[in-house]
C-alpha cells in the first residue's frame, strides 16, 4: 500500500505510549504535523490537563495538524472515562496543498493511533470546545 506521509518509528512511540498512558485526570492532548519537505508526520507538541478553548489557542491558525486527544469524560451516572478522540485540525486559513496533504494521511494516522472517534474541526478555535467535544464522545 502506498502512503503519501510516512509515520517514523518514533511517533508510532510515542502515540502508543500516549494511548496507554494511566490518567486520573484532566485532559492530554498528542499534536501533529506534518513536515512537507520530508512528507513525514512528526510530534509537535504534547499538553497535560488542558482545556478544550486552551488546546484551541494552542493550535495554529494556519496550519493543520491531527490531536490525539485523551479527554475527561463526566457520565451523568457520577462515572469517569478517557476515551480517546482524534482532532482533525484544519482551520480555513490553511493553504490548500497542504490541506490536500493532510488529508490524503488522516486515514493512515488514525489506523496508526487506533482510535475510532474523529472530531472534524474546519472554524478555529469556534469549533473545538467542551460542549463539542462532549456531544461528539456521548453520541452512539
Amino acid at each position: 500500500m502506498s502512503h503519501t506521509v510516512d509515520i517514523p518509528q518514533e511517533l508510532k512511540d510515542a502515540l502508543r505510549k500516549f494511548r496507554f498512558a494511566r490518567r486520573k485526570s484532566g485532559n492530554a492532548a498528542l499534536v501533529v504535523k506534518i513536515n512537507k519537505q520530508k512528507l513525514i508526520m512528526e510530534e509537535a507538541e504534547q499538553f497535560d490537563d488542558i482545556t478544550m478553548e486552551d488546546l484551541a489557542e494552542e493550535l495554529p491558525e494556519s496550519s493543520p495538524r491531527y490531536v490525539m486527544l485523551s479527554y475527561e469524560l463526566n457520565h451523568s451516572d457520577g462515572r469517569k472515562s478517557f476515551p480517546l478522540l482524534l482532532i482533525n485540525w484544519a482551520p480555513p486559513a490553511c493553504e490548500m496543498g497542504m490541506l490536500t496533504l493532510h488529508a490524503s494521511a488522516l486515514l493512515d494516522f488514525q489506523n496508526q493511533a487506533d482510535v475510532g472517534k474523529v472530531l472534524e474541526v474546519r472554524d478555529g478555535s469556534e469549533g473545538l470546545t467542551t460542549e463539542i467535544v462532549n456531544s461528539a464522545l456521548l453520541k452512539t
